[in-house]
């Protein structure tokens, strides 16, 4: 009888161990599996953001041959997108922002937005959209450059070859454009473009950690309003040169600022904070590398550009680099 009982009692036990242990491995599939679908979703938000910021490449110089000035483009670009993610956030739960978290997302605004994408409009003022796609692939290696020397991470051989390759690339274009290339100043063009590209690692890098606190409307909706107070001094002073804005405005001007405005800001600018609570930083530049392709493309159908044989070879010197330095993070 004893025996009997001492038997039902083990094996109650190691039921309900076993139960214990079946429990815990349904809540880790649960709970790597909402990882997994996270992470999808970072991966698709950064794809699409890439895409639409590669097709920005060529509608921006479109806006800046015919229809704004570099600030006037800017401030368009700010004031809309502080509008937009402002109004959103009134339909969203309120989030509170740690006053310290608040300026590392001003100070990244300024950086990663303002002084960036300030560049960015006066690269394409003097080059063309094709050169200016291709510096933006070398993204992965300015963002090891610059976590080396912000975060001491450490460079291997093989990131330094990295480096190398994507200098190669970069030497490449600058010589082609000493030369005399297809953009007003290909030289001039090309340096502000690597400028821009710097920054936006900094920007990278120091917002890494409030980027997965808090939501990206948030985030935005204070990065686009500094930003606005930011431009606004400068673009007063142009406003009178803004051909958009006077009676000699089209709808396919209007067109080409709304698509800049509504997908090339908003939702891509929504895109990539919410990837990086995600992803890694260096993974999120990864993607820098669909921009050149779909850039490319649209520029050669609209005319901006041609194509020589310094073009494909600087694609692949800058894509194998980028290759290299993430390969080396993964």
């Amino acid at each position: 009888m004893l025996k009997t009982a001492l038997s039902l009692i083990t094996l109650a036990y190691f039921n309900h161990k076993t139960h214990q242990i079946i429990l815990f491995y349904y809540l880790c599939s649960i709970f790597f599996k909402q990882m997994e679908n996270q992470r999808i979703k970072g991966h698709a938000a950064v794809f699409g953001a890439n895409i639409i910021f590669g097709l920005g490449v060529p509608v921006t110089k479109l806006l800046l041959d015919e229809w704004v000035t570099p600030m006037g483009y800017m401030f368009t670009r700010c004031l809309g997108a502080a509008l937009i993610f402002w109004a959103v956030s009134l339909f969203l739960p309120k989030e509170k922002v740690e006053r310290r978290d608040l300026m590392v997302i001003m100070a990244g605004g300024l950086l990663g937005f303002v002084i960036s994408q300030t560049l960015t409009a006066w690269a394409l003022t003097y080059t063309t959209p094709v050169y200016f796609s291709l510096i933006a692939t070398l993204t992965p290696v300015a963002t090891m450059l610059m976590a080396a020397l912000f975060i001491s991470e450490k460079i291997t051989s093989s990131k330094f070859l990295g480096v190398a390759v994507g200098i190669a690339g970069a030497l490449l274009m600058v010589f082609k454009g000493w030369q005399g290339g297809s953009g007003k100043d290909d030289l001039l063009g090309i340096t502000l473009a690597v400028l821009s590209l710097l920054t936006w690692a900094i920007y990278l890098i120091i917002t890494r950690k409030v980027s997965q606190k808090y939501t990206a409307v948030t985030q935005m909706k204070w990065v686009f309003l500094v930003s606005t107070v930011a431009v606004l001094p400068f673009a007063s002073i142009e406003f009178g040169q803004q051909k958009l804005y006077s009676a000699a405005w089209e709808w396919s001007g209007v067109l080409e600022m709304a698509f800049i405005v509504i997908f090339a800001t908003v939702a891509g600018y929504f895109a990539i904070p919410y990837a990086m609570r995600y992803l890694k930083a260096t993974t999120v530049s990864i993607y820098t590398n669909l921009q050149p392709v779909v850039a490319s493309f649209v520029a050669f159908a609209l005319g901006q550009d041609v194509l020589t044989w310094d073009k494909p070879v600087a694609l692949v010197l800058v894509l194998l680099s980028a290759w290299i330095v993430t390969r080396q993070n993964q």
